[in-house]
């Protein structure tokens, strides 16, 4: 049985989901106008927000809040906040691909205890909560038993725009590649992590993360019997914005090539 707390998440994903995928709907007709879709698609991850806040802080107005696009506001309660990303993989749905999520996570003394990853576009809702397990629309879901990095597929971000991690990137997949049966590059990094923990990946690694890209999916992939740690182990995931997520299997061949010094 969910807990109060993620049965509120859920709400919110769901009602925030419902708007998205009927904004997405318009998406295919902007692509092809003067203007182009990306003022609509802002519009559209501002008012999921609007929604997900209305509902969360609606129930829980003494909690905390970090959003992408409305920031961060303090709480009453100086324990517990939302982090929520209302849209993670923004630019999938600008371009009309059929990736991208809702992601709530709520985080109570500096740890993440629940988890609602979205996948509207396909009707897929993973959830989380600490010591209960994480499950994939009410399935239990667990991370990958595979042993060999040679038959494990790998998911990553690759940096745009000339964002500074590209270098580092570039020699991590150097060196990976060559070891796996392949690497995904999908855009949403809350979707890459609770594709690690139903096993559709068997890891994930990415650097200049905010807490809204991966709070909810840290939680998932724990609670799928998956560890996560930071590139740097001396850092934290939230702070650091760089992240490891494996099956237990091949964590430590992953880490060590990751973690090697470029």
């Amino acid at each position: 049985m969910a807990s109060a707390n993620l049965n509120i998440m859920i709400k919110a994903a769901r009602k925030a989901g419902r708007s998205l995928v009927k904004d997405f709907r318009e998406v295919e007709n902007l692509q092809v106008s003067v203007k182009g879709a990306g003022d609509f698609v802002s519009r559209a991850d501002r008012e999921a927000e609007r929604i997900i806040k209305e509902d969360l802080r609606g129930a829980r107005p003494n909690y905390g809040w970090l959003g992408e696009e409305t920031g961060e506001e303090a709480g009453e309660d100086p324990t517990r906040r939302w982090i929520v990303d209302p849209l993670d993989g923004t630019t999938n749905f600008l371009h009309g691909l059929p990736h991208w999520a809702v992601s709530i996570a709520l985080e109570h003394k500096g740890e993440i205890v629940a988890a609602v990853v979205f996948d509207a576009a396909k009707d897929e809702l993973y959830t989380a909560e600490r010591g209960d397990g994480a499950f994939l629309n009410d399935r239990r879901i667990r991370v990958s038993g595979r042993r060999q990095m040679i038959e494990s597929i790998f998911a990553t971000g690759i940096p745009f725009a000339g964002r500074g991690t590209l270098p580092a990137t570039i020699k991590d997949l150097s060196r990976l590649m060559p070891l796996t049966a392949g690497v995904r590059r999908w855009g949403a990094a809350s979707l890459d992590l609770a594709y690690v923990a139903s096993g559709r990946y068997d890891g994930y690694w990415e650097r200049g993360l905010k807490p809204w890209d991966v709070a909810a999916g840290i939680l998932l992939v724990k609670e799928a019997g998956g560890f996560v740690e930071p590139i740097r182990p001396e850092q934290s995931v939230i702070e650091s914005g760089s992240i490891l997520a494996c099956n237990t299997l091949l964590f430590d061949e992953f880490a060590t090539v990751i973690r090697s010094p470029h």
